[in-house]
């Protein structure tokens, strides 16, 4: 009679070298045991992403609001823009490698968040939404204040990039690596956005005061006029 028992079945006391190598697999892919101790790590990780985030929120929320009207020109946008970079900021703490970059990475976010907000408008202008009828805020009407001046007024007429070099460098009152980290751009190339935004605003803030007085000229009856200045020839790329 033929024997029931497999020739190559393993002795008594040894385990199947086949099934011990499967089953050792399954257990590496296998999660760790939940212990306690993993339990209060991953809870004091919490708690201290939590009690960075309130800080951090406390310090420079309204400065990045400021900081993000500037590129984006909508309060309402611009609070978007940072509360979502704090939310961001705070599901990423833990990948955080310097703890102490926390500002810098949260204005990084508000400059690429308020890019990202630009490239969504452009795309919806040709249909904004009509403004609700209810009466402004105060801090809408301090915003229709600002755009009303003649600085801002040309700074808006900038390229994107010149207008974040300049409104980090001087307004959030960056150094030249910091707004380099924040716009994702070399140092040299923040320098040279600076200085051509700088020479932009000039020119246009100089030809503005020329019209007025222009127009100022013809009301009393001084016959003058002035043209808008030709077109130059254009600059190479910053780098």
């Amino acid at each position: 009679m033929r024997s029931l028992v497999r020739e190559d079945a393993p002795l008594p006391g040894h385990a199947d070298p086949a099934m011990t190598a499967t089953e050792s697999g399954e257990a590496a892919r296998r999660p760790g045991p939940v212990t306690k101790a993993r339990v209060a790590r991953a809870a004091a990780a919490d708690q201290d992403a939590a009690t960075a985030t309130a800080a951090l929120y406390t310090a420079y929320y309204r400065p990045l609001v400021r900081l993000a009207v500037l590129l984006v020109r909508d309060l309402e946008t611009a609070e978007d823009v940072v509360q979502d970079s704090f939310i961001a900021m705070h599901a990423n703490w833990r990948r955080l490698n310097d703890r102490g970059s926390a500002a810098s990475y949260l204005r990084q976010c508000v400059v690429n968040r308020s890019r990202s907000a630009l490239r969504r408008r452009s795309v919806a202008e040709r249909h904004p939404p009509q403004p609700p009828p209810d009466m402004p805020s105060a801090e809408a009407v301090a915003l229709e204040r600002i755009e009303r001046s003649a600085v801002i007024a040309a700074l808006h007429r900038l390229t994107p990039r010149q207008r974040e070099a300049l409104v980090l460098r001087y307004y959030a009152d960056l150094s030249g690596t910091q707004t380099a980290a924040a716009m994702g751009i070399s140092l040299g190339a923040v320098k040279c956005h600076t200085n051509r935004a700088i020479s932009a605003l000039r020119n246009m803030l100089k030809w503005e005061a020329s019209a007025s007085a222009t127009v100022a000229m013809r009301t009393s009856g001084h016959p003058a006029a002035h043209g808008r200045p030709g077109a130059q020839a254009p600059a190479p790329r910053c780098r």
